[in-house]
């Protein structure tokens, strides 16, 4: 990855070499970096440089589109949806099938995997858990969706969910159980998130490819739109993620802390973050800094546990460049200690404290001239301007 500034010897790092050797316990990596400290470049040279290598990436969220031109390069796909384009994904699609499975397993796993994602997606748009009568309203609406046609979309649901069968509902109970719940999900089909959800599936997700990335970038300016296609994509890359013959994965999350404001992704995240050892998956977590975690949910809730949990099942840490009023915050965070904390306002560009598990590493990031050009993230803010020179040292590569 770079040099050692201490012992000034090369830096390499493989999460799944230092699992297998029993160096750590998780595989799981938290990056966290003020803009402009280099933290973006760390996070795509450690994914592409481990494709090589056999391993895939998938970015469920993109929401700058910055691993577009990087998916493209490693000969990979960037799915871009928004409103105006072509694109739709169809929330219920059945998804990759992963080997070993017989047919009443498929079965249950898509029908659970359903029923997860539109419970999921009206929490999400209504800001609440769902009631018991909510659950039975969703279930019996997306039972009979299915029931009436070999590819199900999101439009049955929501018309089964506002007018269910006179057989299912006979004394009129239904209807009045799954009124908000329909009329929430009819936000998606009808409303002002239509566009993206109602209908088929027009792109595919290919799990064989080195890289895929969903790009939300068109989006970003609406919150709600952004979150309800983050819980989308997470689960139509689940059962490609959860296929315990899908080799070694990264899952990248990139500024985190957008999707660990949703309690529905968030509760979806802790899953993949507590099954990454069985499904060899290595999740990074990215944010500029660790006080957004503050935005999750009260002072001792239930979420706001769940999401320092995620820190908790992440034993590489590593910390870029922090603002003197975020220090303490970081330290307590991440456990640092005070040598460490002072460190963290000195750190240069591409310069990052690295904590695994319980030793501690000053690493310089080191970029090929290449990496350096298709990593850049701030072309729009230095075109036409001239740019930093690529410094190589003696003996070392591009720093």
């Amino acid at each position: 990855m770079g040099q050692d500034l201490y012992s000034g010897s090369s830096f390499v790092y493989d999460p799944w070499v230092l699992y297998q050797r029993g160096l750590i316990t998780a595989p799981n990596i938290v990056l966290a970096g003020i803009v402009g400290s280099g933290k973006s470049a760390l996070a795509k040279s450690l994914y592409t440089r481990s494709i090589p290598f056999g391993r895939r990436v998938y970015v469920p969220g993109d929401p700058k589109g910055e691993h577009t031109a990087v998916a493209e390069a490693v000969g990979g796909k960037a799915i871009a949806l928004g409103h105006g384009m072509s694109n739709r994904l169809n929330p219920l699609d059945e998804g990759h099938r992963p080997s070993g499975l017989d047919d009443a397993q498929w079965l249950g796993q898509v029908t659970s995997r359903r029923r997860e994602l539109v419970g999921a997606l009206a929490e999400t748009v209504l800001d609440r858990r769902l009631t018991p009568l909510e659950h039975t309203a969703i279930d019996v609406a997306l039972v009979g969706a299915v029931r009436s046609s070999e590819v199900p979309v999101l439009p049955m649901v929501v018309a089964r969910l506002l007018a269910p069968d006179r057989s299912d509902d006979q004394d009129g109970r239904l209807t009045e159980d799954g009124r908000l719940a329909g009329h929430a999900l009819r936000r998606l089909v009808a409303g002002d998130l239509a566009g993206l959800f109602d209908g088929p599936s027009t792109v595919r997700f290919d799990p064989t490819l080195p890289m895929v990335s969903l790009d939300l970038s068109r989006v970003t300016e609406n919150a709600m739109l952004t979150s309800v296609l983050m819980t989308c994509a997470s689960a139509w890359m689940e059962s490609a993620l959860l296929d315990p013959n899908g080799g070694q994965r990264w899952v990248i999350y990139d500024e985190a802390w957008r999707l660990m404001s949703h309690p529905a992704l968030l509760r979806r995240m802790d899953a993949h973050w507590r099954l990454a050892r069985h499904y060899g998956i290595a999740n990074m977590l990215i944010f500029h800094k660790l006080s957004d975690l503050d935005n999750v949910g009260d002072q001792g809730s239930a979420m706001r546990a769940l999401a320092s949990s995620l820190l908790a099942n992440a034993e590489t840490r590593v910390v870029y460049r922090q603002e003197s009023d975020q220090l303490g915050t970081t330290a307590t965070a991440l456990g640092l200690t005070g040598t460490e904390q002072s460190l963290l306002p000195t750190l240069g560009t591409g310069q990052g404290l690295w904590r695994i598990k319980d030793r501690s590493f000053v690493v310089q990031h080191q970029l090929h001239p290449a990496e350096l050009e298709l990593f850049d993230t701030t072309g729009r803010m230095t075109s036409g301007a001239e740019r930093a020179p690529v410094v190589r040292e003696a003996g070392g590569g591009p720093r």
